[in-house]
């Protein structure tokens, strides 16, 4: 990796020693800069876990990506600054039929970095955390009107998430257990060919900002506040959309 040219495609220019605070600015940088998208699985492009790929991807192509490309390119960057990081597998919460319930293990690719304390990282989930969660259960740690917070059960750590209505909800599930990249591949490929997948089934290309985020899902365009505010409207059509990527996310579209 070249490093330099990873902290100039997130914009950051604050210190390279590992801290908790150049960890939280790394963290914010990389989430206002570079889009959680599935655009490379509407557009019939191989996603693989390598992370010369996610590095000429996401650094020299300026796309984004989901989470297994977003998160293995921080750990890789992360590492290449001195970090201690290992990859950790989560089952996502959903509400879709049959029933409501934790997905698959290795559904979700996420990071503990080690510094005095144990820090949960994740910049590959979309509407999440911006900062990184102190690995403690129980204590809430606000952002904004919204707090997240570390449960327990049993060998897992649950991740949950109070909305701006004030409502808990649950989001992922992980164990501590450190996994190796490849121990992912199986979920990869479901992502990216299962009509059960939710990246098959639509187009969602989606940044963080310090105020919101915005968000093009489907054929809908979303403007989000931290306040809980949205604006939706319909996308007129495709030459739109294309339109919308390359204004607000930088990325052209292959398709024409």
């Amino acid at each position: 990796m070249d490093i330099d040219r990873y902290l100039a495609r997130i914009g950051y220019v604050g210190s390279r020693e590992p801290s908790p605070q150049a960890l939280r600015q790394l963290h914010r940088a990389h989430l206002f800069a570079v889009p959680f998208e599935n655009l490379s699985i509407q557009w019939g492009e191989p996603i693989v876990l390598d992370d010369v790929a996610h590095y000429w991807k996401i650094v020299e192509s300026r796309r984004g990506g989901f989470c297994y490309e977003q998160n293995g390119l921080f750990a890789w960057a992360l590492r290449e600054l001195g970090y201690q990081v290992e990859l950790l597998s989560a089952s996502v919460w959903s509400t879709l039929n049959p029933a409501p319930g934790y997905g698959p293990e290795f559904s979700h690719m996420l990071l503990r970095v080690s510094l005095t304390d144990s820090w949960i990282v994740d910049v590959g989930f979309g509407d999440s955390f911006l900062n990184p969660l102190m690995l403690r259960v129980g204590m809430q740690q606000l952002e904004g009107p919204r707090a997240f917070r570390i449960d327990r059960d049993g060998d897992y750590y649950i991740l949950v998430m109070r909305r701006v209505d004030g409502r808990w909800i649950e989001r992922y599930r992980f164990t501590a257990q450190a996994r190796r990249a490849e121990e992912f591949a199986e979920m990869c490929h479901f992502h990216q060919t299962s009509p059960k997948s939710p990246f098959t089934q639509r187009r969602i290309c989606s940044l963080a900002r310090p105020d919101g985020r915005i968000t093009l899902a489907g054929d809908e365009w979303i403007e989000s506040q931290s306040d809980g505010m949205e604006v939706r409207r319909t996308v007129d059509d495709e030459d739109e959309a294309r339109q919308l990527l390359l204004d607000h996310f930088g990325i052209i579209s292959p398709l024409g």
